[in-house]
């Protein structure tokens, strides 16, 4: 906005309601050209690429804060020029801006989905993409649909959207996601999670942090909402007393991704949990970490391997380590390192 602000200065003349229309084309062409680029996974795009979504290349130029022209060696004798947007998550957010200005003016029969389907769709998208590219433009739609956000958008986004009952029911979705799990990664679980935050609704984060400090954790736990958990609890103002991984009813998996909530637990119960060295990388990192307050370590009857000790070692060698027990026993350990 501020970089249209010094454009209107510079170039335009001063009749608000023709700067304004002006301004939301370019905008929305832009954020077209952003939105198709993303989805084929480019951060560079061609002069052929502006022209197909309607832009005057000269126009966009002047955009140089949104739009900025490089120039990249295509071969020994020519140069071709390319554009990008000035970092990822610009081109990232205008993406998202894009879906949601088309959700509310089209007028096909994409126009009269529920704003609650468009997300589950696109949410459905981003946990496939291995990589994460869909994250950011995940969270920046679920953003854009909150009504205080729109009004701040009011400019670019006539007209606006009633969304708050599509909200609730977009929190309800991504809850169940993340409950239920299916494959998702711990990187996708985790940002279902920041998707809620974005969206204002720190219900999950409240009901995980009861559900921890309670006795009645017989409910079967998805390996998603394990690593949403440990993430949770590493974010808590409060350290967590004790962390017994045999409390919780998950596999094995769902147990190796809780381990990452030892950097804000006083005491880890992890004895008999089927970890292998391959554990011990997430709890050397949290032992170096200034920010962990582990103390009591339990690691009794666990195949570590030679491996998953010398990384333990690691941990204990450095200066941040507080711990002030670690048990071993029954591991699977030659020491020949």
């Amino acid at each position: 906005l501020i970089q249209i602000n010094m454009r209107n200065q510079k170039y335009e003349e001063r009749n608000p309601e023709k700067l304004l229309q002006s301004n939301r084309e370019v905008i929305v062409k832009l954020a077209e050209v952003a939105f198709k680029q993303l989805m084929k996974g480019n951060m560079m795009f061609y002069e052929e690429d502006l022209i197909d979504s309607s832009i005057d290349v000269t126009d966009a130029s002047l955009y140089s804060g949104i739009c900025t022209e490089i120039f990249k060696q295509e071969s020994v004798i020519h140069q071709r020029k390319v554009y990008s947007f000035i970092h990822l998550s610009v081109q990232e957010f205008l993406a998202a801006f894009y879906v949601f200005y088309y959700h509310i003016n089209s007028t096909t029969e994409a126009c009269f989905d529920s704003l609650e389907n468009l997300h589950e769709r696109i949410a459905d998208k981003a946990v496939m993409n291995k990589n994460g590219q869909l994250d950011l433009f995940l969270r920046f739609l679920l953003g854009i649909s909150l009504e205080s956000n729109q009004r701040l958008l009011k400019d670019l986004l006539t007209p606006s959207e009633n969304s708050s009952v599509s909200i609730r029911r977009t929190t309800e979705i991504i809850k169940e996601k993340i409950k239920d799990g299916h494959g998702l990664s711990t990187e996708r679980s985790i940002n279902l999670f920041l998707c809620l935050l974005e969206m204002k609704d720190q219900t999950l984060s409240r009901e995980i942090l009861e559900f921890v400090k309670s006795d009645k954790l017989s409910e079967k736990l998805s390996p998603a909402y394990c690593s949403t958990i440990a993430f949770i609890l590493q974010m808590s103002e409060e350290p967590l007393e004790e962390l017994d991984l045999k409390k919780y009813n998950t596999s094995d998996e769902g147990k190796r991704r809780l381990v990452p909530a030892v950097i804000n637990s006083t005491k880890a119960l992890l004895a008999g949990c089927n970890f292998t060295g391959q554990c011990c990388e997430s709890l050397s990192s949290a032992l170096q970490s200034p920010n962990c307050v582990l103390r009591d370590l339990d690691l009794n009857n666990n195949d570590l391997q030679d491996s998953g000790v010398k990384l333990l070692s690691d941990g204990l060698k450095s200066p941040n380590c507080q711990l002030e027990r670690l048990s071993l026993g029954i591991c699977v350990v030659a020491l020949s390192w």
